[in-house]
């Protein structure tokens, strides 16, 4: 039943994390693409926004699809932390905890989950 409940943790939040990436590079979803996700990041001081939005689109898209099949482990957490952390740091940080307050929460949660298993590994069912 672990190797099972791991599954479920990588599927759910490794394809909703790789949709963000994809919402950033593709404009699916109801995203902007890059162009609309790099006006954004110019917008916060995040500079040069094409290649960065074209960054945490990547980030996104292959740390979420890793993280889902349970490979590349170390680096699918990595590039799903850090994703998370630029954003505690240049969007959410300033307005406390709260995911009502628009606070960092849900992306600490994001975090805890994907330090978690990198810790434990990605159990059994693993794409290859």
């Amino acid at each position: 039943m672990l190797n099972l409940g791991l599954l479920i943790i990588r599927l759910v939040f490794g394809l909703s994390f790789a949709s963000h990436g994809s919402e950033k590079l593709f404009g699916w979803f109801g995203g902007y693409g890059i162009k609309g996700n790099a006006a954004f990041f110019e917008s916060i001081g995040l500079k040069p926004g094409v290649p960065l939005a074209i960054l945490a689109g990547c980030g996104e898209l292959l740390g979420g699809l890793f993280f889902a099949a349970g490979i590349f482990m170390p680096l699918a957490a990595l590039l799903i932390m850090g994703t998370m952390i630029v954003a505690i740091i240049t969007v959410t940080g300033k307005n406390g905890f709260k995911i009502t307050s628009s606070g960092y929460e849900y992306n600490l949660a994001i975090i805890a989950v994907a330090l978690g298993l990198l810790l434990t590994g990605p159990g059994s069912y693993v794409l290859f």
